[in-house]
């Protein structure tokens, strides 16, 4: 099939390197352009929580040694990448996330490395918990203003058979730019909270993972 990845980068090009393993011929979309921010972080917090992988710049390598949540594995597996030593994973969703923070209850301030207007929610829980949290946004996510001329030629043309989604934010900076030709697409998404703004939009189908992972996102694939 060919496939719009509408992650932001890096994950876009490791996303289409899987799929083109598995024989599909991926499009690359990433519907989110991400910017870091320059911002004094604290010198010695308790613990850190990321939300997405795309915080991991943001953390220097005094912070190496410190715990780390998680919201997945592919997350986790890049922060041991990065040389980071003690990393929990909640292999799931937000609410996993929370659970696993909660669970564990480490003394001291945690400090909650998002991207900008994120990760709000998930501060306020916890501190209604009794936890103390310091929120930082570490990059922002623009959606983008134009679809390439390529990929409006394939949609428009019913070259496109499916289209993979990560996160609610690309679902929205993907439907504002109301792409003809996704009715006869398959929007795959990573969850149902992602899949909920896919109806803003004409689908073939939308069919959602059984488990907020890219491996059950893609296993709905074969």
């Amino acid at each position: 099939m060919n496939i719009l990845v509408t992650r932001p980068e890096p994950g876009a090009s490791a996303t289409a390197a899987r799929l083109s393993a598995m024989g599909h011929a991926p499009i690359l979309l990433p519907c989110l352009s991400i910017k870091p921010k320059t911002i004094n972080l604290p010198e010695s917090p308790a613990a850190i929580i990321i939300t997405s992988a795309q915080a991991i710049p943001a953390l220097p390598a005094a912070y190496h040694h410190l715990p780390v949540f998680c919201v997945g594995d592919a997350t986790a597996a890049r922060l041991r990448e990065k040389n980071f030593s003690s990393v929990l994973s909640a292999g799931g969703d937000a609410r996993d996330l929370e659970k696993l923070i909660l669970r564990h209850r480490l003394p001291g301030t945690h400090l909650l490395a998002v991207g900008e207007r994120h990760g709000q929610a998930l501060a306020a829980t916890l501190r209604d918990a009794g936890m103390k949290i310091l929120r930082r946004a570490v990059y922002t996510a623009s959606p983008i203003r134009t679809l390439q001329t390529e990929v409006l030629d394939a949609l428009a043309g019913n070259r496109v058979q499916a289209a993979l989604f990560y996160s609610a934010e690309t679902v929205r900076a993907f439907a504002r730019l109301r792409p003809a030709g996704t009715a006869a697409v398959t929007a795959f998404a990573l969850s149902p909270a992602v899949a909920a703004p896919l109806a803003g939009l004409p689908w073939s189908a939308i069919r959602v993972a059984l488990a907020p992972t890219e491996a059950d996102l893609l296993a709905l694939l074969k």
